[in-house]
C-alpha cells in the first residue's frame, strides 16, 4: 500500500525530544485495513519518503491514528523545522 498526504511537524519534548507528522484521518483509516502487518504495539513498518530522503521506520499508533516519526537525519537533510508543513510518501512494508 502507498500513501502521500502532507502534514505538520510538531514536536514531543519528553525526556529526549522527537519529532512527528500526524497521518490524516482518511489515511489513517486505510491503514487499520493493513494493520495485520504490524510487529508489535500495533506499529506498522514502512519506507518513509520526505522530498529526495527515504528511510525505513514504523508508524506509531496515537490517538486511534498513526504518527510519523522524523529521524534528526531526515530533518538535517530535508531542512524541516518544527511547524513545517511538509509531503509525505509511505510504503507499508509487508516482507515481515
Amino acid at each position: 500500500m502507498e500513501l502521500d498526504f502532507e502534514g505538520s511537524v510538531y514536536q514531543w519534548r519528553g525526556p529526549s525530544p522527537y519529532f512527528f507528522v500526524r497521518v490524516p484521518e482518511p489515511e489513517a483509516e486505510a491503514l487499520h485495513d493493513v494493520a495485520h502487518v504490524s510487529y508489535g504495539w500495533g506499529m506498522i513498518p514502512v519506507t518513509a519518503r520526505v522530498g529526495r530522503t527515504e528511510w525505513t521506520t514504523s508508524l506509531w499508533p496515537k490517538d486511534g491514528g498513526y504518527i510519523v516519526p522524523l529521524k534528526d537525519a531526515v530533518r538535517r537533510a530535508e531542512d524541516i523545522e518544527d511547524g513545517d508543513v511538509i509531503g509525505i510518501g509511505l510504503d507499508v512494508r509487508a516482507d515481515l
